[in-house]
């Protein structure tokens, strides 16, 4: 509505300094005025709208390209009336939009151009010229200003869609892989810097019989709830995350085995407490192994390792305790 309506300044300047006739007029009130509100129209009642807009988009380079010779081919505000209706093709984002618009453009030009007998007065007067300029002016900055809002929600999704690719969706702890970039990162950050950091890997003890027996849904609450409890027992810059199924995995930097072992004994003391609303019949419990940094010589995955051979042998030892891997030995002390 503001393309066409601004349009129509320098186009019925020229129809004015050229004594158009009445039905060139309507045509141009057709235009900037009847068209955009049954553009609108035709597109709101199309079974696919999107596809409707497409069509009209189409109709509006048609539009455009008569405009050229009905004008007597004014060399400023027909060039500018051209450039501006493959602007707001390609601004529209549509793939080859403003290429299908082309053809379209020069049949509404020819057919426009053999009504007209291609009467050709090129010269731009001063006139015309001023009323080119907002079009020129307003029309620009209103696409530029819709441009700006798109790329800022294009920006908003991308900054979302890197959430939630961070994010376990169940439990809203770190997803499996962004846990991953984390852990490498601080082993790389103990190894430069000598500092402290432990493993502790949690795994929710009989999670197949829960399922199996209360169903997976009430799985599904046993697993946030037990999330929620890792998520309030560790610090800020611990990180926690879901590695898959009922198994866990947190980082915790600058610490000893020492203060590790109360981080997760406060863990393990938590899930033991838990109700869960869904079956409040059932307790649950978790094992639980703790590995230090300098356990893992042979990178992630042997600290990955290392906890995990302390996690079986608490559940080898009963299930709701803690063992702990000690030096790069096989030494584990059960809690």
């Amino acid at each position: 509505m503001l393309g066409m309506g601004l349009a129509a300044l320098p186009v019925g300047t020229v129809l004015l300094e050229g004594n158009a006739g009445p039905g060139t007029w309507a045509w141009l009130a057709f235009t900037a005025v009847l068209w955009p509100q049954l553009a609108l129209w035709l597109a709101l009642c199309h079974p696919k709208p999107y596809r409707g807009e497409i069509r009209n988009l189409l109709f509006d380079s048609v539009l455009a390209g008569m405009w050229v010779p009905l004008m007597a081919f004014n060399l400023l505000p027909s060039v500018l009336l051209v450039t501006l209706a493959t602007v707001d093709k390609i601004s529209t984002g549509i793939d080859r939009l403003w290429y299908w618009s082309l053809p379209l453009m020069l049949a509404g030009a020819l057919g426009a151009g053999l009504v007209t007998g291609f009467e050709l007065r090129p010269a731009t007067s001063m006139p015309v010229m001023l009323a080119c300029l907002p079009m020129l002016l307003i029309h620009s900055i209103a696409v530029s200003q819709a441009s700006y809002h798109l790329v800022r929600k294009v920006k908003r999704q991308n900054r979302l869609l890197d959430e939630l690719s961070r994010r376990d969706t169940l439990t809203a702890l770190d997803s499996r892989r962004h846990w991953q970039e984390q852990a490498t990162l601080l082993l790389d950050q103990c190894a430069a810097t000598g500092e402290p950091a432990t493993l502790m890997m949690i795994d929710i003890d009989h999670f197949k019989a829960i399922n199996d027996r209360h169903g997976h849904a009430v799985g599904d609450d046993v697993l946030r709830a037990t999330a929620d409890v890792i998520r309030h027992s560790i610090r800020a810059q611990d990180c926690a995350g879901r590695l898959g199924g009922d198994e866990f995995a947190v980082l915790l930097r600058g610490t000893d085995l020492v203060a590790a072992e109360i981080a997760a004994q406060r863990i393990r003391a938590g899930v033991e407490a838990l109700r869960v609303q869904s079956a409040p019949d059932l307790r649950h419990t978790v094992s639980l192994g703790l590995a230090k940094a300098d356990a893992a010589a042979g990178g992630l995955r042997a600290w990955l390792e290392a906890a995990d051979r302390a996690l079986y042998r608490a559940k080898s030892s009963g299930r709701n305790q803690l063992a702990i891997h000690e030096g790069p030995h096989p030494a584990l002390a059960t809690r």
